[in-house]
């Protein structure tokens, strides 16, 4: 198959219009691209200052993985991390997301953190046979199944990791340079703007389970409505690439 097929039907190419929801919400769930989903959710530290921070540092990095076929959550990640430029959270920061200073204190650098996640994306990929879109090269294996992240707008991996790793000159790794933004797929395929991660998820008649700006329980509650909107019809695509080209493999 042409890559730039393929790459048109896994939305890495994005085409000049988008093509409403098609009326059969609630009928039958449909044929995914995506065998799995990485649902990607951070808390950082943040201020109630009025001024606009550049410096935003990930203080919680969860992440779980979704089957599209079950709607199971299958396996999770999950740690907090030391900021390294503002290490004392501000209050605000602290009510906000629930973290307290003792947990970041505990917490890794965000250099040992990728590292600790790129392990358990590792793991998984043995386990379960798992490429990303990054590392597609041949499809005519049936036990290889397609993976892509997903987060509530883009700011989580096109924003605050992205600035981040530049800031610290850290490697990103390249599979998390593409990936599906759930609000901008909920507004074209319900064909109404979300209020919200907890008011999107009202809208479809899931309570919201945990505590908002808990970095884990909004991976949760985002799964649970990715999982919903599959369930209704909505097709999963790529909606963001940071990558100029595709590699043949992922790197860590």
């Amino acid at each position: 198959m042409a890559t730039k097929k393929l790459a048109r039907q896994l939305g890495l190419i994005r085409r000049k219009s988008v093509a409403p929801t098609n009326g059969n919400v609630g009928r039958s769930k449909s044929k995914q691209l995506f065998d799995y989903l990485i649902v990607i959710d951070f808390e950082s530290t943040c201020w109630n200052d009025g001024k606009r921070h550049q410096s935003q540092e990930i203080i919680e990095f969860p992440a779980v993985l979704l089957s599209t076929s079950t709607g199971e959550i299958e396996s999770e990640f999950h740690t907090y991390i030391q900021p390294q430029e503002h290490p004392i959270l501000s209050e605000f920061c602290m009510e906000l997301t629930g973290i307290k200073q003792a947990q970041v204190d505990e917490g890794v650098p965000l250099r040992i953190c990728l590292s600790q996640f790129c392990k358990w994306i590792q793991k998984i990929q043995q386990q379960k046979k798992i490429i990303f879109a990054t590392g597609i090269s041949d499809l005519s294996n049936s036990e290889v199944k397609l993976c892509a992240f997903v987060t509530w707008s883009d700011w989580d991996l096109g924003v605050c990791l992205e600035y981040e790793c530049k800031r610290k000159q850290l490697l990103k790794p390249v599979f998390l340079n593409s990936w599906i933004d759930l609000r901008v797929t909920y507004k074209i395929f319900y064909r109404r703007k979300p209020k919200g991660l907890s008011g999107a998820l009202q809208e479809v008649g899931i309570e919201f389970l945990g505590r908002e700006h808990s970095g884990l329980d909004d991976s949760r509650n985002t799964a649970l409505l990715a999982w919903k909107m599959i369930r209704d019809g909505c097709l999963m695509k790529i909606t963001r690439s940071l990558n100029k080209f595709w590699g043949n493999t992922p790197s860590f």
